[in-house]
């Protein structure tokens, strides 16, 4: 599946912003907690959602859809083994939480997701094992049993990962005695995957430097709940916005989740409106470099980099963006080099501090000179955060550019051709 595009164009109007992919993958896995109907209200309906809804019935849920209203219910654990699924991601070692939980064994499959470098699982399997499970791999596969329920725990993580922290809250919502975790991601997605969780009965409290703490309950229930806005996507067609030189209304972008962004968008001299709908975004005269450094929320997030990189070719100087989350998301680099961008990527630290990839041997900096004019080409996606930066890149571009590899941006951005069209761009796809 390709996207044709034929940039060049300011883009303006309306758009409105989709549920969270980060949120509504983990409360469909979420659901498996409870032997009662759920709803998720503002469901995007994208390839990882349909991912996720396929692991969940391969476990015994029954799931519709109606538009973005979906409802699951899994009225019994029909299997306790994932053995395969069309699709690789990263969420089936979610499940392990429910289905040890629920019938105290689990089998699912090894990871899959971006081609952005390793996600190590340790501190999820750490965390489970000091609840009492007991766990074991093959290349394949991951086999977990815990035969008296899980129990709760002091963990401390390492490193605030997110999906770490929302496995661990998962399984502790039916282990018995309290969980306590320190060092947790504290990011909007996972206080949603929180409330959504004490709609079902779970007793769940945010403490004071990154602690969250969890008392296991007997049963959880039913629950209806609505998926907070995509902020991956509003930092998207706000980059899009000043890079294209349009004025775009993002409807649904919430300025409490976005803060730095929006913080960084005044510091190269973009503006931006905060109104009752959402936010407008457009670019006043001249746009000047900046420094970016990326860090666990509240700070700049990692998956914002990649099209602000794209909208820093267009700005005043050299920019700065130092990654301090995954240690090598820059690889789609050399397509936007391809396509004009004067960018070069370094091992060291370019950032204010030393990050954890220091003296190591990642391309976690990049050096970004502007303003420079791009043309189209033809490009592979790598990976989904590279895949939107590729396609904001041939918006503002010169000539056509063809994507290949739609179905990696599907995975996270519902109908997006089809919505950029509202907004003037002249995209299009081909099987």
């Amino acid at each position: 599946m390709k996207f044709v595009i034929k940039g060049g164009k300011n883009l303006s109007g309306e758009i409105t912003l989709a549920g969270a992919k980060n949120a509504a993958t983990k409360m469909m896995v979420a659901s498996l907690l409870t032997e009662e109907p759920c709803t998720l209200e503002n469901c995007p309906n994208i390839g990882d959602a349909e991912i996720t809804a396929e692991l969940c019935r391969e476990l015994g849920s029954r799931i519709e859809r109606h538009g973005g209203t979906l409802k699951i219910h899994t009225a019994k654990i029909a299997s306790t083994k994932v053995l395969t699924l069309s699709r690789r991601n990263r969420i089936p070692i979610l499940a392990l939480g429910p289905l040890l939980t629920r019938v105290g064994e689990a089998q699912i499959p090894v990871l899959g997701g971006d081609q952005i470098g390793p996600r190590p699982v340790d501190m999820h399997l750490e965390g489970l094992r000091a609840m009492g499970a007991e766990i074991r791999n093959d290349d394949h596969h991951f086999f977990a049993k815990a035969a008296h329920g899980l129990h709760g725990a002091h963990i401390k993580l390492r490193y605030p990962s997110v999906m770490a922290t929302e496995n661990i809250i998962i399984a502790a919502t039916l282990a018995q005695g309290r969980t306590v975790i320190e060092n947790a991601a504290k990011e909007p997605e996972i206080l949603d995957l929180i409330a959504y969780l004490q709609k079902m009965g779970a007793i769940i409290e945010i403490g004071a430097h990154r602690r969250i703490y969890i008392d296991g309950v007997l049963k959880l229930r039913g629950a209806t709940h609505r998926i907070l806005p995509d902020r991956n996507e509003a930092v998207s067609f706000g980059a899009l916005a000043l890079a294209s030189g349009g004025n775009i209304l993002v409807k649904g972008a919430r300025q409490d989740h976005l803060l730095t962004f929006l913080s960084a968008i005044r510091r190269i001299g973009g503006d931006y409106e905060v109104n009752d709908q959402g936010i407008r975004f457009f670019r006043p005269d001249g746009l000047k470099a900046t420094e970016i450094e990326t860090d666990p929320h509240p700070g700049f997030m990692t998956d914002w980099q990649q099209p602000f990189a794209v909208l820093l070719t267009q700005v005043e100087g050299t920019s700065i963006i130092h990654e301090t989350v995954y240690e090598d998301r820059f690889a789609y680099v050399e397509d936007l080099k391809l396509m004009g961008a004067d960018i070069k990527v370094f091992t060291k630290c370019l950032g204010q501090l030393s990050c954890r990839f220091s003296g190591k041997d990642h391309n976690h900096s990049a050096l970004i000179t502007g303003p420079t004019p791009l043309h189209g080409a033809l490009i592979k996606v790598k990976d989904l955060r590279a895949g939107i930066a590729h396609i904001v890149a041939a918006l503002i571009a010169k000539g056509e550019s063809v994507i290949d590899g739609a179905e990696e941006v599907d995975r996270g951005y519902e109908r997006i051709d089809e919505r950029l069209r509202a907004l003037g761009a002249d995209i299009k796809r081909l099987a």
